[in-house]
């Protein structure tokens, strides 16, 4: 039995979600071994955001973006953490999972859930500059039928673009150039943070080329990336459900189904985010790790040596955190 009335009924107005949802997934499932930085990775994350994206939208008087954070089962201090810039109302929507469900299942329920018309997804170890976020929304506003806007050039498999090629290549207004446009120093930012071999990263930037565009005088790479970009909601709707059975590695499905829906995938002409990692060297202070010697170095990094440690690790993980 209900005794009086619900005080939600003489509220006038509710909150209208603002046009663009930044959305962040995070996974830390302890504070040790190669997860040892990865919540300073993620502070660094979250402090580009706000530091370097408009809150206010320039056209109006709205707020930009909505931040949702998706926490995909991680250790209790990395919830802490979360839950107090929530509480201060520095990150607007906070999802806490108590099982890990992928990035695919946590795709799933952010492009269904995010109450933007716009989604920027990133993972949790991206820093952002200034710029980011206008730059992204100014080419997905200037092209048609955009999937994903990366925010910096980046080389992907041509299978995960050839719709992009194909409508530049029968537009007339498009103008597209095949070539080096992306400088060394950019390239390598990111095949470092990915731990490639400098010899390797070269040996690629020579191999491979970039697709550039200049479409009504708004420039764009062609190719996009999965682990930062900004999407019209509705398109990413229309390739859902993200089906994957493990938590990763199978994260080009949604590059393919974009693709071959037809939306186009973009980058950035200009690097406006960085991929750092697991690591913030020369930031977080090493004082208790014990640096290999050269020796040591060399043993370690022993192709059969490497593979058979990174084994064990593996397997190490797999039977304490796999649910």
């Amino acid at each position: 039995m209900r005794k009086g009335q619900n005080p939600a009924k003489f509220i006038q107005h509710v909150h209208h979600p603002a046009h663009v949802t930044i959305a962040i997934v995070t996974y830390i499932p302890f504070l040790s071994g190669y997860y040892k930085q990865s919540m300073d990775v993620l502070e660094v994350c979250l402090n580009s955001i706000w530091e370097n994206t408009p809150r206010k939208d320039p056209n109006s008087d709205s707020e930009l973006y909505d931040l949702l954070v998706f926490d995909n089962a991680s250790c209790p201090e990395v919830r802490e953490y979360l839950q107090k810039k929530h509480e201060r109302g520095l990150i607007q929507f906070l999802i806490l999972s108590d099982k890990n469900v992928g990035k695919g299942g946590a795709w799933n329920i952010i492009f269904q859930g995010a109450p933007g018309d716009v989604i920027a997804y990133s993972d949790s170890d991206i820093y952002f500059h200034s710029g980011w976020l206008e730059n992204s929304l100014n080419i997905l506003n200037s092209y048609p039928k955009v999937g994903m806007v990366t925010a910096r050039p980046f080389r992907t498999q041509e299978e995960y673009f050839s719709g992009t090629l194909e409508w530049a290549q029968q537009n007339s207004d498009a103008i597209l150039e095949k070539g080096h446009f992306q400088d060394w120093e950019t390239f390598r930012e990111h095949t470092d943070s990915l731990g490639m071999p400098p010899e390797d990263a070269k040996a690629r930037y020579h191999e491979t080329n970039d697709w550039r565009i200049q479409y009504k005088g708004t420039c764009a790479f062609v190719g996009a990336a999965h682990f930062q970009f900004t999407s019209p909601k509705d398109a990413l709707q229309s390739v859902l459900p993200i089906k994957m059975d493990r938590p990763m590695g199978q994260v080009l499905t949604l590059d393919g189904k974009l693709n071959d829906a037809g939306f186009l995938r973009l980058s950035t002409c200009d690097p406006l985010v960085k991929h750092m990692g697991n690591r913030l060297d020369g930031i977080v202070k090493q004082e208790t790790e014990i640096k290999p010697t050269r020796t040591s170095k060399r043993l370690v990094d022993f192709r059969p040596i490497r593979r058979s440690l990174l084994w064990v690790y593996n397997r190490i993980f797999h039977l304490y955190f796999d649910n």
